[in-house]
């Protein structure tokens, strides 16, 4: 773990942090407001659980039913395909502002600077949010219940982290500014 976090740390230059900064913001303005229609389009009101914080093996069986047939093919092309990007886009991005900004605030040899890769836990449990609930949406009417019963813990676990994520990435920044006024 520490060799990972030590190369975002060498990797995370300021025109590191730029381009990503500017691949998510891209992103989150072309492609997540389409992306964002398009599963409206098919989950309706029963939403998805992607963006749902909890849910139940029982809820995800219910979207499945109510996206029908074409829905649960959209659901699942959506995942292979916008769902295995952005997770990266977001990832790299949180990464390596987190990393630039903790250089800066935490000294060489603290063991908080291996929050750096929390990030990177949130990428996991979103792919394996997206590969429980795709499959069983995609094996829907066919019952999956340990996969069924594991896609909402991923979610959960999922949002924990990129959620945290993003708290951290402010925290560095005001560390950041603070260690560097008292420098």
């Amino acid at each position: 773990m520490k060799n990972l976090s030590v190369l975002f740390y060498r990797r995370s230059t300021s025109t590191a942090v730029l381009i990503t900064l500017l691949v998510f913001s891209a992103f989150m303005v072309l492609v997540l407001p389409g992306q964002s229609a398009a599963a409206e389009a098919y989950s309706g009101e029963v939403g998805s659980p992607d963006l749902s914080l909890f849910y139940s093996a029982g809820d995800l069986y219910h979207m499945a039913e109510s996206y029908g047939v074409a829905g649960r093919a959209e659901y699942i092309r959506a995942r292979f395909t916008f769902d295995l990007v952005f997770p990266l886009i977001y990832g790299l991005f949180l990464t390596a502002c987190i990393s630039w900004l903790l250089n800066r605030a935490l000294p060489m040899g603290s063991n908080l600077r291996l929050l750096n890769l929390a990030p990177l836990l949130g990428v996991l449990f979103d792919f394996l949010e997206n590969a429980s609930a795709a499959l069983v949406i995609g094996r829907f009417p066919i019952e999956t219940p340990v996969i069924a019963a594991l896609a909402p813990a991923f979610t959960l676990i999922k949002w924990i982290f990129v959620g945290s994520s993003f708290a951290l990435l402010f925290i560095a920044a005001a560390l950041a500014v603070f260690s560097k006024k008292h420098r």
